[in-house]
């Protein structure tokens, strides 16, 4: 399989001598296209900092992000902003929706950073609106969805800029469990395909079944990596 994302030696570290906080040590892995990968652990484990850290997000302290070949923290402001834009989708716990936004208007917005012309957006985003099952709530404010629904605007809003890498930071937490299992279902039959690469940081054991691959994180050190199949929950 192609490497989607290559981490070497990582390391974060908050404050400063006697308040130094080291929230995540060394930690080292490869990422996959065409691959689920989970990132569990306890609350405090530093599983959002090495996301942050891989994503273009947080700059770490130690270590290096390769993807393609190229150490992603090497680049220039201006290069980690468009990195950021052009490679990496974001699907958020609490959704980030734009209240006062329609459906295809929030899933239109990464299409707008990246200088497309308004109707082309709307004409895009309608299609992914339709990947996700969603085209005839198209017209409705978020406030007017399920938290399925919600987040599946989300789902369609991250894929949207066609991204290689597409992260979901706790994606269940705010559903119930039959929802989120058919979330995240849903995106390992139609959104996963072979150019790219889903890392899900999740703290819900019911979804362990559709990963391909989970680390597992504590006190900032990475324990091991094991098949979805072969995790004890």
């Amino acid at each position: 399989m192609e490497t989607a994302v290559n981490a070497q030696g990582l390391s974060k570290w908050f404050g400063e001598g006697e308040a130094r906080t080291m929230a995540v040590r060394d930690v080292s892995f490869e990422a996959y296209l065409g691959e689920m990968l989970y990132i569990v652990g306890p609350s405090g484990s530093g599983k959002t900092t090495l996301l942050s850290m891989i994503s273009g997000i947080l700059r770490p302290n130690a270590g290096k992000v390769m993807v393609e070949g190229s150490d992603i923290w090497s680049l220039s402001n201006d290069g980690i902003a468009e990195f950021r834009l052009n490679r990496v989708g974001f699907v958020f716990q609490d959704y980030h929706l734009f209240p006062r936004l329609t459906t295809v208007e929030n899933v239109a917005i990464p299409l707008i950073l990246k200088k497309k012309a308004w109707s082309e957006a709307v004409d895009v985003a309608m299609q992914y609106l339709e990947i996700v099952g969603l085209r005839e709530r198209a017209d409705l404010p978020p406030v007017k969805l399920s938290g399925g629904e919600q987040q599946r605007v989300a789902i369609a809003r991250a894929i949207a800029g066609k991204p290689d890498l597409l992260i979901f930071d706790e994606p269940t937490a705010s559903l119930d469990g039959d929802t989120g299992r058919k979330i995240v279902s849903f995106v390992k039959e139609n959104i996963l395909n072979e150019q790219r690469c889903i890392i899900i940081v999740t703290h819900d054991s019911r979804i362990y079944e559709y990963a391909d691959r989970i680390m597992k994180m504590e006190d900032g050190v990475l324990k091991g990596i094991a098949n979805g199949a072969n995790h004890e929950k």
